[in-house]
């Protein structure tokens, strides 16, 4: 199957089959989302040397780590000393490689507070077939990195590999509608905190009124194939007076800074530089040539949805809000978002320019979707629910059309991709929990489809 004039595969998902992580998971709704499959982590579940990761919250909230070979349909766990402290779908398990030593790296149980940290012994990841599966390789629990503490208002961990092989870990700093954006590296030998790079200041201005207290928040954090780091990203104000209505998200605008020197300077889509990190200059709501795609606050636009970049480097993300076409006012976002909300690939070409292209298939959720790139750079939107939608790279992506239903699976809401796996073997990989009521736990899942080859 051949994308016309092409001579590239065409977007197209082939089931493979699902494997089941737990029985009974813990399930809890809290901001409209589970703990277990919150779109942002990076990453709940990843790959690395032909072997699979997930973590999750069990029944009786411990925090677990298990593996499989890829291709196993069996699952090895390991329960962490560590219970998941509140019904807070914010504190989620996220987990990192760290190439220049072989550890596996896992960050939890936070919201804006004291986070806990997990490191494996050297080489766990690197020699996984003839190392046990124990709670010994996983090291103690601790509440600092290695005795870095960071912040005592700490949320959004997302790790990402530096092209040398070294662990960076991104974070939030401070609250909901007023946080800083900061980094800390780990090198093999230990972590260094770098420092904020978003500003919380400033004054922004709506048709409605002003905000002087923000956070942005990310779409993502990656480096791509030359080693650029990008961030796309959105702002949320803390004052009500900038939007229509107070049901509403203060959400406005998606931005886009990226770094050349591994995060410590950051520059506009115009290459000035707009920040530096650990400095008293850092990215401010007031820095010019920071907006790719306008959008006021009156549309319900999401925080963190996704993003990643092609083979040529170039960032893509997906946004989502309730477009003009249904009313200039949403006035209760779960409701609105459900009823009227699309999602939108938004990229940059190779001319420079940016496209955004609408997804023709209604959310039917507040929730998040992931984008996904194959080899081809056709382009996936893991929609709410586990739908699968594709886009041909050969249509410069209008041609988004449903390529998987998921009305088998059940799932909640948002899922969790394997995004490293996708480059390691060609398949995409869904974390997954199902549908329950109340606090009674639910099955969670793999389940995997193989993309053209």
């Amino acid at each position: 199957m051949t994308a016309a004039g092409s001579g590239l595969a065409a977007p197209a998902v082939t089931l493979l089959g699902r494997t089941q992580l737990d029985a009974t998971a813990v399930y809890f709704v809290s901001y409209d989302g589970l703990v277990n499959n919150n779109s942002f982590q990076k990453n709940g579940l990843l790959t690395y040397k032909g072997y699979q990761y997930a973590a999750w919250y069990t029944s009786t909230r411990d925090a677990v780590v298990a593996r499989r070979a890829l291709g196993a349909t069996n699952w090895s766990r390991i329960t962490l000393s560590h219970t998941l402290k509140s019904d807070d779908s914010h504190n989620v398990i996220s987990m990192g490689v760290s190439r220049v030593d072989g550890r596996l790296h896992l960050n939890m149980d936070s919201h804006s507070d004291g986070f806990f940290y997990v490191k494996s012994i050297a080489g766990l990841l690197d020699n996984p077939a003839s190392t046990a599966w124990t709670p010994a390789v996983l090291g103690a629990v601790q509440t600092t990195l290695d005795g870095v503490a960071l912040t005592t208002q700490f949320t959004y961990p997302q790790f990402i590999a530096t092209p040398e092989g070294r662990l960076q870990l991104s974070y939030r700093v401070g609250i909901s509608g007023n946080g800083r954006n900061a980094l800390a590296e780990y090198d093999g030998s230990g972590w260094t905190a770098l420092g904020e790079w978003s500003a919380s200041t400033g004054t922004y201005t709506s048709t409605h009124g002003s905000s002087t207290v923000r956070n942005m928040y990310l779409h993502g954090i990656d480096y791509d194939v030359n080693g650029r780091l990008h961030a796309l990203f959105t702002w949320r104000e803390q004052s009500a007076a900038v939007m229509c209505d107070s049901g509403g998200l203060t959400n406005h605008d998606t931005g886009y800074v990226y770094s050349t020197d591994r995060g410590r300077s950051w520059r506009n889509d115009a290459g000035t530089t707009v920040g530096t990190t650990g400095s008293s200059d850092t990215v401010a709501v007031t820095d010019s040539g920071l907006v790719v795609d306008s959008l006021n606050p009156d549309h319900s636009l999401m925080n963190q949805e996704s993003q990643t970049t092609d083979s040529a480097g170039l960032p893509h993300a997906i946004i989502s809000y309730v477009p003009g076409r249904f009313g200039q006012c949403t006035t209760d976002y779960v409701a609105d978002r459900t009823a009227n909300g699309r999602a939108f690939h938004l990229r940059k070409n190779s001319t420079g320019a940016w496209q955004k292209t609408e997804i023709p298939i209604p959310l039917a959720s507040s929730q998040r979707t992931r984008l996904v790139l194959d080899k081809y750079d056709n382009a996936y939107a893991v929609l709410p629910y586990g739908r699968i939608a594709g886009a041909s790279k050969a249509s410069g992506y209008t041609d988004w059309a449903l390529l998987y239903d998921a009305s088998d699976l059940n799932a909640f809401g948002e899922v969790v991709v394997d995004e490293l796996r996708v480059r390691a073997d060609n398949v995409l990989s869904i974390m997954y929990q199902e549908k329950s009521s109340g606090t009674t736990p639910s099955p969670l899942h793999v389940v995997d489809f193989a993309l053209p080859a």
